[in-house]
This record gives structure tokens, sequence and C-alpha cells, in this order.
């Protein structure tokens, strides 16, 4: 058997966990594994999945650059009769009839708690800046969670701003001084990965201030090193080792004629500093 993951990057230790785990389990089971970069870029993506489709692999395991764009890239697979397991970044809606399962870490959960710590840090409210992704429908649903877990105490914080950091440290990074530039009092931050939360905390960092709270979701090796030394406030956790593991058993299943969910989203956990000691320099 001969199996592709198609991620959205592999410049990210969370997308490096996944691969890691998929070669573990492509080793054990003696499946052909291929792993492309596409880097971000939406069009490479699709010459990628393009490639792949006309290679005569047995199941595809996709996390797409744009949620939104790569419905060209899933109907070439859907032609050559090549299930796609749609992994970590659920595409839209509308796309979901193309891929097989959507299997993923809850993310509306993931901010959800991350709204609620925020509640239980700053009970009588506070100015916070949300730095978002909506280019990928997993922060989307991030940031809905987090307004949500907020709940009856929204009203008492006021969102300064909201802008796109792009899940990236460097982008995030100056986006976060300005923000703190504009806005002196403000109280806390939340990011929708560990890469644009480090962002946020070395513009933090660098403006002298030791009072501006960081809520994160990866718990990511680097999110747990900042948790502990006190960078981020509070981090959901994402768990790629595990989606890898679902995901694959799904394939299989599938191979061997067997019916598979449609959804299977994994269940977030606030992180505490002794998981994040316990757990230190790894994914869950």
């Amino acid at each position: 058997m001969k199996f592709a993951f198609l991620p959205n990057t592999q410049n990210n230790t969370f997308q490096t966990a996944m691969t890691e785990t998929y070669q573990r389990l492509a080793k054990e089971k003696g499946v052909e594994l291929t792993v492309l970069d596409p880097d971000y870029d939406l069009n490479k993506q699709i010459n990628q999945m393009s490639d792949v489709a006309n290679q005569g692999y047995d199941a595809v395991f996709v996390i797409p650059v744009d949620s939104a764009g790569i419905r060209q890239g899933l109907e070439m697979l859907k032609d050559k009769k090549i299930p796609v397991i749609n992994v970590d970044t659920a595409v839209i809606e509308e796309d979901r009839e193309l891929v097989e399962s959507v299997i993923a870490t809850d993310a509306y959960m993931a901010g959800k708690l991350m709204g609620e710590q925020m509640v239980k840090d700053f009970p009588n409210g506070g100015k916070i800046a949300i730095l978002d992704f909506p280019a990928n429908e997993s922060c989307v649903q991030r940031v809905a969670g987090f307004m949500d877990g907020l709940g009856d105490s929204k009203s008492k914080f006021e969102i300064v701003a909201q802008q796109d950091g792009k899940a990236a440290l460097d982008v995030s990074l100056p986006i976060a001084e300005d923000i703190i530039q504009a806005n002196p009092d403000i109280d806390a931050f939340f990011a929708i990965n560990d890469p644009s939360a480090l962002g946020v905390a070395a513009a933090i960092e660098a403006s002298g201030r030791d009072d501006i709270a960081v809520y994160s979701i990866d718990a990511s090796p680097d999110g747990k090193a900042a948790l502990l030394d006190g960078s981020f406030t509070a981090v959901a956790a994402q768990v790629p080792i595990q989606i890898a593991e679902k995901s694959f058993q799904a394939a299989l299943d599938l191979l061997d004629g067997k019916e598979i969910e449609k959804e299977i989203l994994l269940p977030s956990h606030v992180v505490t500093k002794e998981m994040a000691e316990k757990t230190a320099g790894q994914w869950q």
C-alpha cells in the first residue's frame, strides 16, 4: 500500500510530529509513505494533489493550506477513486462530500477552554486583543470557541484589536507590538496557536511589560517551555500524535472495507505546568 501525507507546511513542529507518527506507523505496517510540503502555497498544494492523484496512491491525508481553496485538488483525487482523510484543519462544509472523514483536535473546545480560563483570571474583564488566522477553518473555530468561552462575562471584555497573525511568529510579533503601542493599558492576548503566541510574547518582552497575559492553543514543545517560564499564561492542547494515529487506522479500516466515522474530534484540555514538565520537549 502507498499513503501520502499532504500537510499545509512542514515548517511547524505540529506537522512534523504528525509526519514522524505516520512514518512510524507506515514502517510497522509495511506501508510506503510519501510526505510533501507546499509551505503554505495553495497552488503548490493543488499541484501536489494532482501529482498524487496520478501516481496510484491508496489513501491520502490532507491538511489544507486554505480550507476553502482546495476543492480542485480534492476533485482530482476523487476522480481517481483515492480516498482522502482530512486531518487537523477541516475543509469547508461544501467540500465535506469529497473527503471520507475529518479527524482533528476539537478546535472549538480548545478555544472555549481558553475563553473560560481568561474569565477565571480576569473576573472583572479587561482589554484584550485576538490574533486569528481566517484562512484556516480550525483557527476560525478556535476564535468562535474562545468568544463563547467568555460566556456571560463577554460584555466585560473590550476587544481592542483582532488581526490576522497568519499563525506565524514573524508576522504576529510586529502586529502585537503595534497593538501594545496603541493600547498601553491592554490586559491580555489570545492567539490561535503557539507560533503566533510566541510572537506576542516576544513583543511583550520588547515592550518592557510583564503584566500582559498570553493565551494560546497547541502546547507544542516551545509552548510548554513558554508556559513554564511564564511567557504564556495558559495553553490548551492540540493532539497531533493522536490525529495521525487515528487517521492512519481509519485509512487501513477503509481499505479493509470497513465503515469509518465522517468526523472524529479529539478532545482538548488545559495544560498544567505539571503536565508541561512531564512532557517537556514533546507533543501529546
